[in-house]
């Protein structure tokens, strides 16, 4: 055999051998996991049969698929031995130590390991229109989407394919919101119409809170016996949740009220209103009474959210600032700059307590650290259009958003390995080596 064959040989061996131990090893050291790689194509490269013949390669498609599965059993396994967060084995920044993450509630102290800066799907339904408004199931495992169809879309949470489509409303889905025992999802439409589904996506009950007009947001009170809508028609009202009867009608801003969220804990209702003299108010619900308005914000306030400690409140508005209070004060403490257009959404970190998130109107996407006034990340071209909606998932390890371009977005933190930049132009004034 002349050394030529012999070379050819060796070289053929060593690549079926690098095959092989692909498929034999753990999922998470697999060179193709998750992702499609240049070392995928390296081990197909030179691969021959007995006699020589090159074999027929076959692409493969693989779905890109979010596991947090290797971080949990991370956490379990280490969660006696790590006493402080010091203790913790250094995640080197290599694709071989993604399985050594941790789980966002194990970070308390990190919160930057926890910002979704990468992107990984856009999920797109077959008849294309708006998002208006989506929803985690209680269990993190699927992402729900309404739309101007009025249809939800099931997306799975893991692999982000298409599950399910279901013709819920009649025309826009504009809320979808589930009580704090999750046993119920509440949704609601363009013309003011609310129904109950049970887990499974069963429809129990249908009542009309507003007449002719769009429920704009729905929020339950903490112990899910009572919720609140808010309209056009300029008003709150407050709904006996299991008798679907109006309790109070809170009546004080002078144009359509956008938003309205009940305390997570407390007998108080923040309502955010197209009313630029008036844009925030905190009413009583047990006696519709306006306790305090705010008046900080030059221009309409579209999207307002309470922080799970129950002291802060994020407002965000048409005068592109998101601004938070503490209502303990009664006074704005914060003022977040960066969009330049307006604000349509905010949300809260679901672990994080300082961990905020806004989309704008010119589909950009911003994470804030409230600690401080500076952005953490800052995308400008996360949508091509307004984003509607944005949702964490329970676990808080993945973020998705819905916007007027007809796309769903999922986003996740970088693993390591990754580059912190995206496609989406990611920027941050903090040190980036603090996200691994």
């Amino acid at each position: 055999m002349s050394a030529v064959e012999e070379n050819g040989t060796s070289l053929n061996t060593a690549a079926q051998m690098a095959a092989l131990l692909a498929q034999q090893s753990s999922y998470q050291f697999r060179p193709a996991y998750r992702f499609k790689t240049p070392m995928a194509v390296e081990v197909a490269e030179g691969l021959t049969d007995s006699s020589g013949r090159k074999l027929r390669r076959v692409q493969t498609n693989i779905r890109r698929h979010v596991d947090h599965f290797p971080y949990c059993l991370n956490y379990i396994y280490h969660r006696y031995h790590v006493r402080y967060p010091r203790q913790r084995p250094y995640v080197q920044p290599h694709i071989l130590y993604s399985h050594e993450g941790w789980i966002p509630h194990d970070s308390l102290d990190d919160m930057e390991d926890c910002i979704p800066t990468k992107f990984v799907r856009a999920a797109l339904n077959k008849h294309k229109c708006p998002i208006f408004t989506i929803a985690w199931t209680p269990e993190g495992k699927r992402l729900i989407t309404g739309g101007s169809r009025g249809e939800f879309t099931l997306w799975n949470g893991s692999a982000f394919n298409f599950e399910t489509i279901l013709q819920a409303h009649d025309l826009a889905i504009r809320v979808l919101k589930w009580t704090y025992d999750k046993q119920w999802m509440v949704s609601a439409d363009h013309v003011g119409y609310v129904k109950y589904w049970q887990q499974n996506m069963n429809n129990v009950h249908m009542f009309q809170a507003h007449e002719d007009h769009p429920v704009r947001c729905i929020s339950f009170s903490p112990s899910d016996t009572k919720l609140v809508t808010s309209s056009d028609d300029g008003t709150a009202r407050v709904w006996d949740f299991y008798r679907s009867e109006k309790e109070q009608t809170l009546s004080g801003h002078g144009s359509e009220v956008f938003s309205a969220e009940w305390h997570p804990f407390k007998g108080i209702i923040a309502t955010g209103s197209r009313d630029t003299q008036q844009p925030v108010k905190l009413w009583d619900p047990k006696t519709g009474k306006n306790l305090v308005t705010l008046f900080d914000h030059k221009n309409s306030v579209l999207s307002l959210k309470w922080n799970m400690n129950g002291n802060w409140l994020a407002t965000g508005s048409r005068d592109h600032s998101v601004k938070l209070y503490d209502i303990r004060m009664m006074k704005e403490i914060y003022t977040f700059k960066a969009h330049k257009k307006e604000v349509s959404c905010v949300a809260w970190h679901p672990i994080h307590t300082n961990l905020l998130s806004s989309g704008g109107m010119d589909g950009s996407l911003a994470f804030w650290d409230c600690r401080s006034e500076n952005e953490v990340i800052f995308m400008d071209n996360a949508h091509t259009q307004a984003i509607w909606t944005m949702e964490w998932h329970p676990f808080g390890h993945i973020f998705a958003t819905g916007s007027n371009d007809h796309n769903t977005k999922f986003w996740v933190r970088n693993r390591p390995g990754d580059l912190v930049e995206d496609i989406f132009g990611g920027s941050s004034s903090c040190n980036y080596n603090k996200l691994f």
